[in-house]
């Protein structure tokens, strides 16, 4: 089974003053809180339910995704 360890994971900073964690490779796998380690920390306890998901239904977890970070010019 696949851990978060093995997922790219983006932490940003929200319009709000909260940040926002996710995965880009697995779809509503994202958490909020008030720190970025918040966010983070969040984001495993969703990862853990997800996971439990697909192990239920006998899915397997999708493949890690590359991200490429680029600016508007």
């Amino acid at each position: 089974m696949r851990s978060l360890a093995d997922y790219t994971i983006v932490v940003r900073p929200d319009d709000n003053g909260t940040f926002v964690a996710y995965v880009p490779a697995i779809k509503s796998c994202h958490a909020l809180g008030s720190t970025a380690e918040e966010a983070r920390s969040e984001l495993q306890n969703v990862f853990d339910m997800i996971a439990e998901e697909y192990a239920e239904s006998g899915q397997i977890m999708p493949q890690d995704v590359e991200l490429m970070v680029s600016h508007a010019r």
